[in-house]
């Protein structure tokens, strides 16, 4: 059968060269910690599964749902009129997402004709190049390295891209770094959007999983944010409605009105339980959200304690619920590490080049796994001659 010339765009990733090891190692008896998956193992609060559950139940709750109810849009408004002082109008400036994912591969076909530049942060989230490309655009990768904070120099970006560039995607706190932005930062990059007409998605998955006291940061709370960009918020990381997929919009008006025509001709808007579920999760007590950053931020500092008594030197993430490790120089690149220390010591980590070639001397290790995981990975390190021989100072 033909296949599409844009599925030349994607390939099989190292995921499967790990699974296979994966099933080999399991097949021989051997118990596997995996650090690999991202997915959020810390269910949503009671009383956001109880409304949940209460809303299935009703048989009028299956209809389409064409439109955002507007009790969540409220919810919306307000909770980010609380959270970080910038006020949305409902009449245009929300929409709701069948989680953020949902933008990230869309969005660029509302705003990128083929061969427009979309400018991407490397380290990245996969789809945040995989979206432009499914439109036919080019994309420029941005680096961001460890000397620079993981902060984008937006000095460093050519002026014959930058005039070519029509969207630029950006996400702090970010995965897989788990960095975050400073106030000047975000006020460069409104400058910079400004100078050459670049539309900004800020992807703000991440904001209630920052650590050590610091409050998470909204791209729209900046003077002229609103008129270059918008910000994606997520249910999945601050509430544990990973599966139950809602996210939100929010921002420029023009933008949002673009996605919402096509968005009208792909879906038929967020089943409605989960919508009033959103909307308890928002106007409720938010004393669950501290609940779950806590356990990842506990999470991270068992994490560097075990791995730094084992050798590896790990360095704090300061948000997100990952770790982003640097591996030994005895490696040529992340994948021959990330295959070695599955084989030799039964530990699953991403390695970095799955997000981009900034990843190559980087693995990411997922903190969405109990104690004892963390534990017995840090005594595995310890016991593990191969890792012994070759740890990270």
């Amino acid at each position: 059968m033909k296949r599409a010339k844009r599925m030349e765009c994607f390939h099989p990733s190292i995921f499967t060269k790990l699974d296979e090891e994966k099933q080999k190692q399991q097949a021989m008896g051997r118990q596997m910690l995996d650090f690999s998956i991202g997915s959020p193992d810390i269910a949503p609060a009671e009383h956001i599964i109880a409304a949940l559950t209460k809303e299935v139940a009703k048989p009028e709750n299956y209809r389409y749902a064409i439109h955002d109810l507007p009790a969540l849009q409220e919810a919306i408004a307000a909770w980010y009129q609380r959270r970080y002082g910038v006020q949305l109008d409902t009449n245009g400036e929300i929409l709701t997402l069948q989680g953020s994912q949902e933008a990230l591969a869309n969005i660029a076909l509302t705003i990128c004709d083929p061969g427009d530049y979309v400018l991407v942060p490397d380290p990245y989230y996969p789809i945040f190049a995989d979206g432009p490309r499914l439109a036919g655009a080019n994309i420029w990768f941005m680096p961001m390295r460890e000397e620079n904070d993981y902060l984008i120099q937006f000095d460093d970006i050519p002026e014959e891209i930058a005039e070519k560039a029509t969207l630029m995607i950006v996400s702090y706190p970010n995965n897989p770094t788990g960095a975050t932005a400073n106030d000047d930062f975000y006020n460069q990059l409104i400058a910079f959007a400004k100078r050459w007409g670049i539309a900004v998605l800020h992807d703000n998955a991440y904001s209630e999983l920052v650590f050590d006291g610091t409050l998470g940061k909204s791209f729209l709370s900046y003077e002229g944010a609103k008129d270059v960009g918008v910000e994606l918020n997520s249910f999945s990381k601050t509430y544990g409605m990973a599966g139950a997929r809602l996210g939100v919009l929010v921002g420029n008006a023009q933008i949002i009105d673009g996605y919402k025509i096509l968005k009208s001709n792909m879906d038929y808007g967020i089943f409605l339980p989960v919508q009033k579920a959103g909307i308890v999760a928002l106007n409720a007590n938010q004393n669950c959200v501290a609940v779950t950053r806590d356990a990842y931020e506990h999470r991270r500092n068992l994490m560097v304690k075990c791995f730094r008594e084992a050798g590896w030197m790990l360095n704090p993430s300061k948000a997100t619920m990952f770790e982003w490790a640097r591996i030994p120089q005895e490696f040529e690149d992340s994948e021959t590490f990330a295959v070695e220390l599955l084989k030799q010591c039964g530990i699953i980590v991403t390695p970095g080049t799955a997000f981009g070639p900034e990843g190559k001397r980087y693995v990411r290790l997922a903190l969405v796994v109990e104690d004892d995981q963390i534990i017995e990975a840090g005594k595995r390190l310890k016991d593990c001659t191969f890792f012994q021989r070759n740890h990270v100072q």
